[in-house]
C-alpha cells in the first residue's frame, strides 16, 4: 500500500461503516517508535468510539506491515516522561506499546489486519490483537525478541500465539526465530488466507463489507464473547455467557424476525438492532 502523506497514521473511510487505519512510516517499515505508536493508540480509541464505524481494516504502508522495535534514534521518546528516573521511563515506554492489543480487543468493531511484507518482534504481536488476519503474499512473521537476545515473549505473544495456532508450533517459532511466510502461516491458522499482495486492502474492504452487512449489535457482541471465552475456564462457563448475550440480542431486538422475513421475500436482511 503506497501513500506520500507524512501522518503518521492515516484514517480514511473508503467504504460506508468501513475505516481503514494506516501506519504510515514505509521508511522505517513502520517500526515502533513512539511518534507512530502513540498516535496508533489514539487512533484506536478515535475510531472506535465512531458510531458511524462498523469495522475497522488495519495495515501498513509501504513494503512492511510492522517491523517490530525501532532500532534508530529518531523515533522520539515516549511521552510525559519529564523528571521521571530512568527505570521509570522504561516502565512507561513498555506500557505505550504493552497497551495496544488489549486496546484493540477493547474495541467493538471487527479489526480486520491486512498484513502486507515484514511483521516482526511487537509487529507480529500487533497482528494477534487483531481478530481476522488477511496475509499478502509478501507477508511474514518472526517472533524478533529472541534473534535480538531478549525473550520472544512481549505484548501478549505468549498468550496469544499458542491459542492461534497450538503450543508446540507457537514455542518453536518463538524459540527458533525464524520466519514463517505466507503459505506457512495460512496452513498453521495464524491467518485465515493469502491472497495477492495488490487485491490484500481490497479483499480486506471485501470482508469488512460482509460482516457490516449483519447486525451492528451481533457482531459487537460476538467479537466480544469471543474474546472473553479464549480466557474462559470451562466450557460451561463459556455456554453460560454466550446464552446470556445471545439472549440479549434476541428480546431486545427484532433482527431475529427481519432474518425470518427477508429470507422469505428473497432479499439481504436489514438489521435495526
Amino acid at each position: 500500500m503506497a501513500t506520500t502523506d507524512e501522518t503518521p497514521i492515516i484514517i480514511a473511510k473508503p467504504r460506508p461503516h468501513t475505516t481503514v487505519i494506516t501506519l504510515n512510516r514505509p521508511e522505517r517499515m513502520n517500526s515502533m517508535a513512539f511518534e507512530l505508536m502513540v498516535p496508533l493508540h489514539e487512533a484506536f480509541e478515535q475510531v472506535g468510539a465512531d458510531n458511524d464505524t462498523h469495522c475497522v481494516v488495519l495495515t501498513g504502508a509501504g513494503r512492511g506491515f510492522c517491523s517490530g522495535a525501532d532500532t534508530s534514534n529518531d523515533g522520539g521518546p515516549p511521552p510525559n516522561i519529564e523528571g521521571m528516573t530512568l527505570t521509570r521511563i522504561a516502565t512507561k515506554a513498555m506500557t505505550v506499546l504493552a497497551d495496544l492489543v488489549p486496546t484493540m480487543q477493547q474495541m467493538p468493531q471487527p479489526v480486520i489486519c491486512a498484513i502486507n511484507g515484514a511483521a516482526i518482534g511487537g509487529g507480529m504481536c500487533l497482528t494477534l490483537g487483531a481478530d481476522i488476519r488477511l496475509a499478502g503474499e509478501s507477508a511474514y512473521f518472526r517472533a524478533a525478541g529472541i534473534n535480538n537476545g531478549l525473550t520472544a515473549t512481549e505484548l501478549g505473544l505468549s498468550f496469544l500465539l499458542p491459542r492461534a495456532i497450538g503450543s508446540s508450533r507457537a514455542m518453536e517459532i518463538m524459540l527458533s526465530g525464524r520466519d514463517v511466510d505466507a503459505a506457512e502461516a495460512a496452513a498453521i491458522g495464524l491467518v485465515s488466507r493469502v491472497v495477492p499482495d495488490d487485491d490484500l486492502l481490497t479483499e480486506a474492504l471485501d470482508l469488512a463489507d460482509q460482516i457490516n452487512g449483519w447486525s451492528t449489535q451481533g457482531t459487537a457482541l460476538t467479537k466480544r464473547t469471543m474474546w472473553a471465552g479464549l480466557e474462559m475456564g470451562s466450557l460451561r462457563a463459556a455456554i453460560e455467557m454466550e446464552t446470556h448475550a445471545q439472549l440479549y440480542v434476541r428480546l431486545t431486538t427484532k433482527n431475529f424476525e427481519e432474518a425470518v422475513k427477508a429470507r422469505k421475500e428473497g432479499r439481504p436482511p436489514e438489521f435495526a438492532d
